[in-house]
């Protein structure tokens, strides 16, 4: 594969890759403080809340070893601009959506096209920047990116639904993605690529994404016709039906969009499988207390996005500024314990939270305890990749990837179902609402605490110290679609 065009510099390139990654994973984080205006003015049901951030997830997770696919294929620099352009159209769209199916049929399309643009920025990066310590500063700028993203969008979702609407909590993303698509086009490296005539699984994405997304559907819908209800007991075979079709098709694909032999790592299973928990609990707990501060505490958006922020700010300072000198000092499975037992604890914490919950002695140590993801994830990230052979990165980082965004989804679903069931089921006895938000929000909390205490004792069972080997052939070995844009 041999390139079309040149950067005029690398860090303006780097700067156009932040600037999609930016978008991305803002929408992740600016939606959870508008739900609530959402709700009221689009008139959605407890559960059918949790897809407008399904949607988006489960998409992007289901399509991100499918996209990265299509990028060796169509040509990285293509895939990027095409899916900057999708998102930002489907981002309109969400900010003109006057009903819950539009808003919810937009969601899936901005997953679409971030999935696009997400599947293959860390393999540009890696080929812009050859010089191992520049692409270390490169990576870390990337990963910045992510954390201010977060926590720009906790304070700018609460500033621009109370300000102006909860429609531009999507409309700011259309001057980011125009800017961004206009700067691509000269500065970001082009390549042919492989060309669609090596085939891509497409058989494979359509199976796992929707067996993710009919087990996420069968969840939602316990709220109304329970747990053990042949529908969603039906639902929930056909989409184990599906995964397993999966399974078997990338026994048996010639090029699976993932290769069964990564599995033989057990640190590549384990890490995905604790991950998937983490994520889970976490994610959950984002919609979950953003929902307890205003329906119960009666905080307003922009107060409940500022309540937020210590979270944020403590994941980044802990993640960019001591996760690294502490995992080279300690080694990855101690730290990632730490991490564990930290947002384990704030999770405790949560159990007990009252009506009247006051801010300083009920949520701000639950926020500062969540700076815990920053240790943790980077950890976890180490050991899950430290187990993959360096011919399988490319689809170890594929396969971390989508369980990161199926966790989350799934999470979303399940506890969310949870604590509206637990709310209806005591007002229905005459509880006063706000005490019966509280409960329910209480059970959420408590399964996951019990998400991560599965998590802890995983990591102590199944992880295992990465091997000098393995661990060089992580730091050493580019994802597998990095390398293919290399190729001459």
């Amino acid at each position: 594969m041999s390139s079309t065009s040149a950067p005029r510099s690398p860090w303006l390139a780097l700067t156009v890759l932040c600037a999609g990654m930016l978008m991305i994973i803002l929408d992740g984080s600016i939606v959870t403080v508008a739900l609530p205006a959402i709700q009221q003015d689009l008139h959605f049901s407890p559960s059918g809340l949790t897809w407008i951030v399904n949607a988006y997830m489960i998409t992007l997770g289901g399509l991100l070893l499918l996209a990265g696919r299509l990028g060796d294929l169509v040509g990285r620099k293509r895939l990027f601009i095409a899916g900057l352009v999708v998102f930002t159209v489907a981002s309109l769209l969400c900010g003109m959506a006057g009903s819950p199916e539009m808003l919810i049929a937009a969601r899936f399309l901005q997953g679409v096209g971030g999935a696009m643009t997400s599947a293959v920025s860390l393999g540009m990066i890696v080929t812009l920047f050859t010089e191992p310590r520049e692409r270390a500063k490169a990576i870390g700028v990337f990963a910045f990116t992510g954390s201010a993203g977060a926590s720009i969008g906790q304070v700018l979702g609460g500033a621009l639904t109370d300000a102006l609407s909860w429609h531009w909590v999507f409309l700011i993303n259309l001057p980011i993605g125009v800017a961004a698509v206009l700067l691509a086009v000269p500065v970001l490296k082009g390549d042919r690529g492989l060309g669609l005539g090596k085939g891509a699984d497409a058989l494979g994405a359509v199976l796992v994404t929707g067996g993710v997304m009919l087990g996420v559907y069968a969840i939602v819908q316990t709220e109304q016709y329970g747990w053990t209800s042949g529908r969603t007991l039906g639902l929930a075979a056909l989409a184990l039906a599906l995964i397993v079709g999966f399974v078997v098709r990338q026994a048996t694909a010639a090029r699976p969009l993932l290769p069964l032999r990564v599995f033989r790592s057990r640190n590549v299973w384990g890490a995905n499988l604790i991950q998937m928990l983490m994520l889970a609990a976490m994610f959950s707990f984002q919609i979950l207390i953003a929902l307890y501060m205003q329906n119960v505490l009666a905080y307003g958006a922009s107060a409940t996005g500022l309540a937020m922020l210590p979270a944020a700010l403590a994941i980044g300072a802990l993640s960019l500024g001591f996760s690294a000198r502490l995992i080279s000092r300690f080694g990855e499975r101690t730290i990632l314990l730490t991490g564990l037992v930290l947002l384990l604890a704030a999770r405790l914490l949560l159990i007990r939270v009252p009506v009247d919950g006051a801010y300083a002695v009920d949520l701000l140590p639950v926020m500062l305890l969540s700076g815990g993801f920053g240790l943790a994830m980077p950890a976890l990230t180490a050991l899950g990749m430290s187990g993959a052979r360096p011919a399988d990165a490319g689809a170890a980082s594929g396969l971390f990837n989508t369980t990161q965004q199926i966790g989350a989804a799934l999470g979303v679903a399940a506890l969310s179902t949870l604590a509206a069931s637990r709310t209806e089921h005591l007002a229905a006895e005459g509880q006063r609402m706000a005490s019966a938000l509280t409960d329910g929000f209480q059970l959420a909390f408590s399964v996951g605490a019990v998400l991560l205490t599965a998590a802890i004792v995983l990591t102590v069972v199944v992880l295992r110290k990465p091997t000098a080997e393995t661990g060089a052939a992580e730091t050493t070995a580019p994802p597998a679609e990095a390398a293919a844009v290399s190729v001459a």
